[in-house]
């Protein structure tokens, strides 16, 4: 069987959707499971006790530190989030890419 130029497209069309599909998927799992993850909440509630208790024992170093893990877990959040917002509109601009060449294709196919 050979496969016509429109059963191609259609594939293609098909190709994209599904992948578009998968990676918003990602890109929504991402941002509901690691960005509010348990673990970056209980790190960030330890740290802050820890900085706490170094305020209270007069400990500046371990106030620095606790200050610099904080500020690495905000850019951690910062970072996952990001991605996961790109890859969900990159699934919704391959949706619509595979959406806009059905389109295309659908006068031909009748």
């Amino acid at each position: 069987m050979m496969i016509t130029p429109i059963i191609l497209l259609m594939i293609i069309a098909i190709t994209l959707f599904l992948f578009g599909l998968a990676i918003f998927i990602a890109g929504a799992a991402i941002l509901i499971l690691r960005v509010s993850g348990s673990q970056v909440k209980v790190l960030a509630d330890q740290t802050t006790r820890l900085a706490q208790k170094g305020l209270t024992d007069g400990v500046s170093g371990l106030v620095g530190n606790a200050s610099s893990l904080l500020e690495a877990l905000n850019q951690l959040i910062r970072t996952t989030a990001g991605i996961g917002v790109f890859l969900c509109i990159l699934g919704i601009l391959l949706v619509a890419a595979s959406c806009w060449l059905t389109i295309q294709i659908y006068p031909v196919w009748k």
